[in-house]
């Protein structure tokens, strides 16, 4: 294995710009490149549970995690 920077796989093929704005509570909207409408993400049932948020206090959404695990299997 080299460590020759000039190798092309050491150069950087992509960087993300991603913006995150907070929209109150748990809700949080993602500008992600090529998506016209930010990505929502918050809360829904066990995990809004787990971190004390009361039914009916903020919409229910797809969390990031549940994001993370559709990205990694689709």
């Amino acid at each position: 294995m080299s460590d020759d920077r000039s190798d092309p796989v050491a150069d950087i093929a992509y960087v993300s710009e991603v913006r995150v704005e907070r929209l109150g509570g748990p809700l949080r909207a993602a500008y992600l490149p090529g998506e016209q409408e930010p990505t929502v993400y918050g809360m829904h049932g066990a995990i809004a549970e787990h971190y004390g948020v009361e039914p009916g206090t903020a919409p229910s959404h797809a969390s990031t995690i549940d994001h993370l695990v559709g990205a990694a299997l689709g």
